[in-house]
């Protein structure tokens, strides 16, 4: 089960956005990192503007460069705008879902709780964090993990209706995804068809 297990704020920093959630490195250095972060002008080329966008999307759902371009390619197949096809396809992973229902505070807790056992889809156990999750299909807690503090402490006043293509059920602490979200909808600042025009060079 790859996954990025490097420094999280200095990435965090090159892209001067908190991708991997709250972040207080950034908010006390709100610059690149490296010895000349604070005073670095230099102009980007168009290639590395584009690559960067690219970047930023694979870390902020947590997903590595093969399997990013293998739902590239599956995007580019699909119907419909194939930036906002790849958008919808990485907020349907499971723990990402996961993350949305507030279950767990960041990507990469979810993407634990999911490995470790904890999530349930349809009332079966799915440990897959990239599971596509599909729409009609109820995400929940399982039953003996319901008492977790770390998912009762993320699901303290977490705010559901910020999300209108999930719907959440307090009491059995589950899920239900509606439909893929518009990309009016995606909260994420990800210029996707930079990503398009990357890959299409």
């Amino acid at each position: 089960m790859a996954r990025y297990i490097g420094p999280k704020s200095k990435i965090a920093r090159r892209f001067g956005e908190p991708i991997f959630g709250e972040d207080k490195v950034l908010s006390r250095r709100n610059f690149p990192p490296g010895q000349h972060g604070n005073n670095r002008r230099r102009k980007q080329s168009e290639y590395a503007v584009m690559l960067a966008e690219k970047q930023k999307a694979k870390y902020t759902y947590g997903v590595l460069e093969r399997q990013f371009r293998n739902m590239f390619e599956k995007a580019a197949k699909a119907d419909g705008i194939t930036g906002e096809v790849l958008l919808q396809n990485l907020e349907s992973r499971l723990d990402n879902v996961v993350f949305r229902l507030g279950i767990a505070p960041t990507r990469a807790a979810a993407r634990q709780l999911v490995g470790h056992k904890h999530i349930t889809v349809d009332g079966a156990v799915v440990n897959i964090p990239s599971f596509s999750v599909k729409p009609g299909m109820i995400v929940g807690v399982r039953e003996k993990s319901k008492s977790l503090e770390v998912i009762a402490a993320s699901l303290a006043g977490f705010n559901h209706s910020k999300y209108p293509w999930i719907e959440w059920d307090e009491q059995s602490k589950s899920g239900k995804f509606l439909h893929k979200p518009d990309r009016s909808d995606i909260p994420e600042n990800i210029k996707e068809q930079l990503i398009v025009e990357l890959y299409s060079k």
